[in-house]
């Protein structure tokens, strides 16, 4: 297989139980469902590349397909948290539905942040000859972080069948996921400085 097949393949999955999610009345069957068409499109995602990699590398063309099915898979599934949530949870006040729109903002943000730091970083880098400098992980922040994990996330939707109870971690799970990107933003603002210190980078659209 290609690696654009295998992006395929992730999509069906993931978009599969993206509509389900929508669309089915919340039982226990259903959140189960949700969670194995979720991690397997999350887990022939991380395979694209690897496989990529494996082939002599990848092209331009598949990794604009792979985010592009990506950044629609984050927008898209907290939507349907939405729909889900109007046509079946009882939220009192109704407010609390501004919860999945949030969700939804946040990880978009997110995601489109991370990709801009890696493309802007590795044009300085390479404009500079420099290497890039690598952060140390640790157990304690993988734990701290283990609400902003996507498959966690998928995780979570097997209690789709108590949707007080899903709700309530999923509200707890945007809460932090909003927390992490603030504090990543003013960090990832002061390393977009510090490399415009050493290397000016114009990309700014006019339109």
């Amino acid at each position: 297989m290609t690696p654009n097949q295998v992006t395929g393949i992730s999509a069906v999955f993931t978009f599969g139980g993206i509509f389900l999610l929508a669309l089915a009345t919340p039982t226990w069957w259903v959140g189960v469902t949700v969670w194995g068409a979720l991690a397997l499109g999350y887990i022939f995602d991380s395979a694209d590349g690897q496989l990529a990699r494996l082939r002599g590398g990848g092209t331009v063309a598949g990794e604009w397909l792979d985010h592009v099915v990506d950044s629609t898979k984050i927008v898209s599934l907290h939507l349907a948290v939405l729909v889900v949530a109007f046509r079946h949870f009882q939220l009192h006040p109704e407010a609390w539905l501004l919860v999945p729109i949030g969700y939804a903002i946040v990880g978009t943000v997110s995601f489109f942040a991370m990709i801009l730091n890696d493309q802007l970083k590795a044009i300085v880098l390479l404009k500079s000859g420099r290497q890039a400098i690598r952060r140390r992980g640790s157990a304690v922040k993988s734990v701290l972080l283990a609400p902003t994990d996507y498959g966690v996330l998928c995780l979570l939707f097997v209690l789709l069948g108590a949707p007080p109870l899903f709700f309530t971690i999923y509200s707890l799970f945007f809460v932090a996921n909003t927390m992490h990107l603030v504090l990543a933003s003013v960090r990832w603002f002061g390393d977009m400085k510090s490399l415009s210190v050493s290397q000016p980078v114009s990309t700014r659209s006019e339109s």
